[in-house]
């Protein structure tokens, strides 16, 4: 009698543990999903970023992170719920912090044109020109008028890369009295007030911020070039890219990226999603 009560507790306690995991089988689907795909409910998206191109993305005097782009991470976040970490960095280190696995994906006004083959790109979103900003006063009115300046730009962007490029603004460049290069806009825009350079070249959308805030300061109507925005991951992370794309199109569809890109004026005409 005892032996067969033995049998009926054990009995019992595996039925008992079968309803427990079927009650809780939706979590445990997840959990294989997740396991499968490696995207699932709680992933921990890792969005690297420039921590000084505003208004696209920057760490603020308080620590706090900022910008369209990193909004727009965070709503994919959201959408898919997975968790958002972010990955702020000097930007002439994206390459390593993107190849030592520290992030995701660069995204933070990422020119695409001429990077085609260097990443794996999402669709384009959002449009840009370089241009030449100068102060009201400077007598500078056309390219032209750089000839023996002093300007300035920030390393490892497009108006760096169109300003060395035999094939892009090199001839222009070497009209200059120098070519004054920085870690960051920020300070070179600092420069520009102080009169340490006579010009800074640099992308409309953080010349349009930097105006923004400061009346002595215009751009030239003649641009260096064009490009478009993308987010860049590793070649082989076509998954993930591929989600971000379908967030993306959703977030448009649904109003949200209206809704973020009307937080930063400066830059609401240029984003192309939606559109």
């Amino acid at each position: 009698m005892k032996k067969k009560l033995t049998v009926l507790m054990l009995a019992f306690t595996m039925v008992f543990t079968m309803l427990a995991v079927t009650a809780c089988g939706g979590g445990g689907q997840s959990e294989e999903k997740a396991e499968e795909t490696g995207y699932g409910e709680g992933y921990v998206f890792k969005q690297g970023f420039d921590l000084d191109y505003r208004p696209y993305s920057f760490v603020d005097d308080n620590g706090e992170n900022g910008g369209f782009d990193v909004e727009m991470a965070q709503a994919v976040c959201d959408y898919y719920g997975w968790k958002y970490e972010a990955v702020p960095f000097n930007w002439d280190a994206k390459d390593a912090e993107l190849n030592a696995g520290s992030c995701d994906c660069i995204w933070s006004g990422f020119t695409i044109n001429g990077r085609e083959d260097d990443y794996l790109w999402s669709k384009p979103y959002s449009d840009n020109t370089q241009k030449i900003m100068v102060k009201k006063d400077s007598g500078i009115a056309a390219l032209a008028d750089l000839a023996g300046k002093k300007v300035g730009v920030q390393t490892a962007t497009s108006a760096y890369d169109l300003l060395n490029d035999e094939e892009g603004q090199k001839k222009l460049a070497d009209t200059f009295a120098s070519l004054e290069v920085y870690d960051t806009y920020t300070i070179a825009i600092t420069d520009l007030n102080a009169g340490a350079v006579d010009a800074v070249a640099v992308d409309a959308t953080r010349a349009a911020e930097a105006m923004a805030n400061d009346e002595n300061l215009v751009c030239l109507e003649e641009n260096l070039g064009s490009e478009q925005y993308g987010i860049g991951f590793r070649k082989d992370d076509t998954e993930l890219c591929e989600k971000v794309n379908a967030a993306l199109d959703a977030l448009a569809a649904d109003g949200t990226v209206a809704k973020i890109a009307a937080k930063y004026p400066e830059i609401e005409e240029y984003i192309t999603l939606g559109k």
